[in-house]
C-alpha cells in the first residue's frame, strides 16, 4: 500500500511534471507556429495517426497490465521489453514501405522521406518504457520530470535554430526525434534498466490475457482520437489540417495535462485498493469532484477567451483556428469524467468492458462523422461535442455495473459544479466582450469568470471545499 506522504510527494512531481513539461512545449510550439505556419504543422499532423498506433503497442497494454500487477518480478520487466522491442522493428519496417503509399494518399510527395525519418521515434521510445513503468511503480516522477525537462529545453532550443536557419517542416522532425532520444538517454542516466532475464511465455501469458484487451481497445482510441486529422487531410488542405490540430492542440492541453496528473498518481494507488470497494468508491467520487472543481473553470475560461488568445500569440495567420478552440473545448470538458470512469474499468481489473465500451462508442463517433464530414470541419468539431455528450452516458453506465457510482449519481454530484462554471463564464464573456484589446478582453473576462466562480463556490460548495482541502493536506 502507499503511504499518504509517498502519494502526495508523486502528486507534486507528476504536477510539475506534466505542467512543466506542457508550458515548454507549448512555448516551444507557439514560437515555431509563428516561424513556420499552419501549412507546416499540417504535414505533420497527417502522420501522427501512424506514429500513434505504432507507440500503442509499446505503451498501451502491457505496461498497464505492468502496473496493475502486484507481483510483478523481473521476468514481467524483460518479457515487455523484448516484446514491445520486437513490435516496434515490426512497426517501423511497415511504416518505412508503406511511406510512398501514405505520400500518395495525401497527395503529398514529401512525406514519404518525413514518414521515414520521424518512425524512428517508435523505436527509441521502446527503451524508455520499461524505465518510465518502474518509476511511476514506485510514484517517482521526480526523476520522470528531470528527464523530460532536460529532453524539452534541449529538442526545443535544437528545433528554434532550425526554424531560423528555415529548415522548414524538417524542423519538426528533428525536434521530435531529438526529444526521444535525449529521453532515453537521460532515463537510463539517472534510472537504468537492462533487461536481466529472457523472454518468458509464463509470464506473456499472464500480461497478455489483461494488457491484450487494453491494446484492442487503445488502438481503437488511438483512430478515433487521429481520425479527424486523417480525414481532414485528406479532404481538406494542409493548412486547414494546420488550423484545427492547433485548435485541438490548444484545447486538449489543459484537461488531458490535468488529468494525467491525477491519474498518474491515483491508478497505482487505488489498483492497490481495489479489494476494498467502500473505499475505492469513495475516493473515485472524490477524485470526480476534484477533477470537476478545477477543470471546468480551466476549459470554460479557455472557451470564453480563445479568439483574443489566438490573436495575441500566433497572429493573423492562424486566425482561423480560434473558432474551433472554443468549440472543441466544451466537448474536452469532460475528459476527466470519461477518463476516471476509464480507470474504474481498468483498476477493477474489466479490460473485457472496457474494450466492449470503446467499440459502443466507436461505432457511435463514425456515424456522427459520416454526417458531419460533407458539412466542413466546423461541423465535425461540432459532431466532437455530441460525441464527447453520448460518451459520457456510455461510459457512466458501466461504471455503474461495477461500483456505486452510477450515472445518476455523477450527474447529481457534479452538476452544481458545472452550472455554476457555465454561468460565471457567461457573465465574463458577456462583460468582457467589449474591450478595446485583446489583452483588456482576456483580462476582464477571466477575472469576472474567475471571481463569479470562487465566490459561487465559497456559498453553495462550500462543504465540498473544505473535503478537499483536507484529504489535499492529509
Amino acid at each position: 500500500m502507499h503511504d499518504k506522504r509517498k502519494v502526495k510527494s508523486g502528486f507534486i512531481w507528476s504536477a510539475l511534471d506534466s505542467l512543466g513539461t506542457q508550458a515548454i512545449a507549448l512555448t516551444t510550439s507557439l514560437i515555431l507556429a509563428n516561424i513556420l505556419g499552419p501549412a507546416v504543422f499540417g504535414l505533420i499532423a497527417m502522420l501522427t495517426i501512424f506514429i500513434a498506433l505504432a507507440n500503442v503497442f509499446i505503451n498501451s497494454g502491457f505496461t498497464a497490465a505492468l502496473i496493475r500487477k502486484v507481483d510483478r518480478d523481473e521476468s514481467d520487466f524483460a518479457t515487455t521489453f523484448y516484446f514491445s522491442l520486437g513490435v516496434s522493428i515490426g512497426c517501423y519496417l511497415l511504416l518505412f514501405f508503406c511511406a510512398p503509399y501514405i505520400a500518395q494518399f495525401y497527395q503529398e510527395p514529401e512525406l514519404t522521406q518525413l514518414t521515414r525519418v520521424i518512425a524512428l521515434i517508435i523505436i527509441i521510445n521502446t527503451f524508455s518504457a520499461i524505465p518510465i513503468v518502474k518509476l511511476s511503480v514506485n510514484l517517482n516522477f521526480k526523476t520522470q520530470a528531470k528527464c523530460n525537462f532536460v529532453g524539452l529545453i534541449c529538442s526545443g532550443i535544437l528545433a528554434l535554430i532550425l526554424a531560423y536557419l528555415d529548415y522548414g517542416v524538417w524542423t519538426l522532425v528533428a525536434q521530435q526525434v531529438a526529444l526521444a532520444v535525449i529521453n532515453v538517454l537521460m532515463l537510463n542516466l539517472l534510472a537504468p534498466w537492462w533487461p536481466k532475464q529472457k523472454f518468458s511465455k509464463k509470464s506473456f501469458k499472464k500480461l497478455f490475457k489483461f494488457g491484450s484487451k487494453l491494446l484492442l481497445s487503445g488502438l481503437l482510441d488511438t483512430i478515433y482520437n487521429n481520425i479527424y486529422s486523417l480525414i481532414i487531410g485528406k479532404q481538406f488542405t494542409a493548412i486547414q489540417l494546420g488550423l484545427f490540430n492547433q485548435a485541438n492542440r490548444l484545447s486538449s492541453l489543459p484537461a488531458t495535462t490535468l488529468t494525467g496528473v491525477i491519474q498518474k498518481v491515483t491508478y497505482p494507488m487505488l489498483s492497490a485498493m481495489q479489494h476494498d470497494t467502500k473505499k475505492l468508491d469513495a475516493s473515485y467520487l472524490l477524485t470526480l469532484q476534484f477533477a470537476a472543481v478545477v477543470i471546468f473553470p480551466t476549459m470554460f475560461g479557455l472557451c470564453i477567451i480563445a479568439e483574443p488568445l489566438i490573436n495575441i500569440l500566433l497572429g493573423q495567420e492562424w486566425q482561423g483556428s480560434a473558432e474551433l478552440v472554443s468549440i472543441i473545448t466544451m466537448a474536452l470538458v469532460l475528459y476527466p469524467i470519461h477518463a476516471i470512469n476509464l480507470n474504474m474499468l481498468q483498476v477493477k481489473g474489466r479490460s473485457d468492458l472496457f474494450l466492449k465500451l470503446e467499440i459502443i462508442k466507436k461505432i457511435t463517433i463514425t456515424l456522427i462523422l459520416i454526417i458531419t464530414v460533407p458539412m466542413g470541419i466546423k461541423a465535425m468539431c461540432i459532431g466532437m461535442v455530441v460525441s464527447s455528450y453520448l460518451a459520457l452516458f456510455i461510459n457512466t453506465y458501466y461504471t455503474g455495473k461495477l461500483s456505486s457510482l452510477t450515472a445518476y449519481n455523477q450527474f447529481v454530484t457534479l452538476l452544481p459544479i458545472a452550472l455554476i462554471t457555465a454561468f460565471s463564464a457567461l457573465l465574463g464573456y458577456t462583460i468582457g466582450i467589449g474591450g478595446s484589446s485583446n489583452v483588456i478582453q482576456i483580462v476582464t473576462m477571466l477575472s469576472v469568470a474567475l471571481g463569479s466562480y470562487i465566490a459561487m463556490m465559497l456559498l453553495m460548495q462550500r462543504p465540498l471545499l473544505i473535503t478537499l482541502k483536507y484529504t489535499l493536506k492529509s
